[in-house]
């Protein structure tokens, strides 16, 4: 065995221990106390009877749906109890994942829009209603399944409570973020009005750097037997890539250059597992909340990150000189980043591609979701 192969055999078990320990850790302090900020519960008057005047419309990414007769079923009865009329039915399609259908569902009356499908699913659904009136009510079926899970939705009750608080749940206001690239030989002048096909739309966080490769690297068999903990088996495999350099700008404060592993927008922060990675950042503040982390040092400089990450869960924020692992935390409006290199960029755990720059801003209160 090569001393690379011991070395990344070395990463994958502390990687996986680490893990395993801060999911068992994070779970037991969950059970006494929230440490992520969730939505305030809005007043009766505000709800007021909210009559449906509607059809639910759900839309269904059919890769992640194994019984779609019997959804389509339980989603009829769900509808004909609460006094709804025959619910809307759509599928995804590779050419268009969402965005599309949701549109239609708006032109069709829909009281709601279900994003039944993954994380990929709820982007799309949820830039279509960005800016309506029109609710949308989620279905989480995918690997990282992260805006239900920062809303905190009941993933374990099953389909039928899904269902039923995408129906008749409480509607609240969250901010979306909308991420632009500029591509390699692109006009660095090159204007993109908000809102155009342009812009990429995300509810959780966005970035760039090692979160961006360890979701390139992820194998989709292993997501499937896996989970979230295949994005961890692919991480070792970048743990000793090269830090990027980049120049970022918050709002109108200079640009400042940094060397890091990962550059990450966040509009919430929570990641699988119950880790915690930018404790301040809220739905529904108004803010996007930025991280600049790096590692140095091998593995020990990731363990210290690591163990960062983990302390942030558990409220302890401590930040000492010298460490090998850190974390710098900024808020804003609008973030620019020039990238001295192409770099792939993720979205809610979607790969959008390479770019040399890109543009994050803050819509707040921009959609409709419903929760418990």
């Amino acid at each position: 065995m090569t001393w690379e192969q011991v070395v990344s055999l070395a990463a994958l078990l502390v990687a996986v221990v680490a893990a395993v320990v801060g999911v068992l850790v994070l779970r037991r302090l969950a059970a006494a106390q929230r440490r992520v900020p969730t939505i305030a519960p809005q007043h009766a008057e505000d709800q007021g009877d909210r009559p449906p005047l509607g059809p639910a419309a759900i839309i269904v990414n059919p890769t992640k749906v194994t019984q779609p007769a019997s959804l389509q079923q339980t989603l009829r009865e769900l509808s004909a109890e609460l006094g709804l009329p025959e619910p809307l039915w759509f599928e995804t399609s590779v050419e268009d994942p969402g965005h599309g259908q949701a549109l239609q569902a708006m032109a069709a009356g829909a009281s709601v829009v279900i994003a039944a499908g993954g994380d990929g699913t709820v982007r799309s659904v949820a830039g279509a209603l960005a800016s309506t009136s029109t609710p949308m009510g989620l279905l989480p079926l995918g690997t990282g399944n992260l805006l239900a899970r920062n809303l905190d939705l009941p993933l374990e009750a099953g389909t039928r409570a899904l269902l039923t608080t995408a129906l008749i749940g409480t509607e609240h206001p969250i901010d979306l973020a909308w991420l632009r690239t500029e591509r390699t030989g692109s006009p660095p002048d090159d204007v993109v009005e908000p809102g155009s096909p342009e812009e990429h739309v995300f509810l959780v966080a966005g970035g760039v750097g090692f979160d961006a490769a360890m979701v390139a690297g992820a194998d989709e068999q292993l997501k499937a037997r896996m989970g979230w903990l295949a994005y961890f088996v692919a991480g070792v495999q970048h743990l000793h890539g090269r830090r990027i350099r980049l120049t970022m700008q918050v709002d109108d404060q200079p640009a400042v250059p940094l060397r890091l592993r990962s550059l990450v927008f966040a509009n919430c922060g929570r990641l699988p597992g119950g880790m915690v990675l930018l404790p301040d950042a809220e739905i529904n503040d108004g803010w996007l909340d930025i991280a600049a982390l790096d590692a140095r040092g091998g593995l020990f400089g990731w363990a210290s990150l690591f163990g960062k990450v983990l302390l942030q869960g558990l409220g302890v924020r401590r930040d000492l000189p010298g460490q090998p692992g850190s974390i710098e935390f900024w808020r804003g409006r609008t973030v620019t980043v020039r990238c001295e290199e192409p770099q792939q960029i993720q979205l809610d755990g979607d790969l959008i591609g390479e770019a040399i720059g890109l543009q994050v801003r803050v819509q707040p209160g921009s959609l409709l979701i419903r929760t418990r």
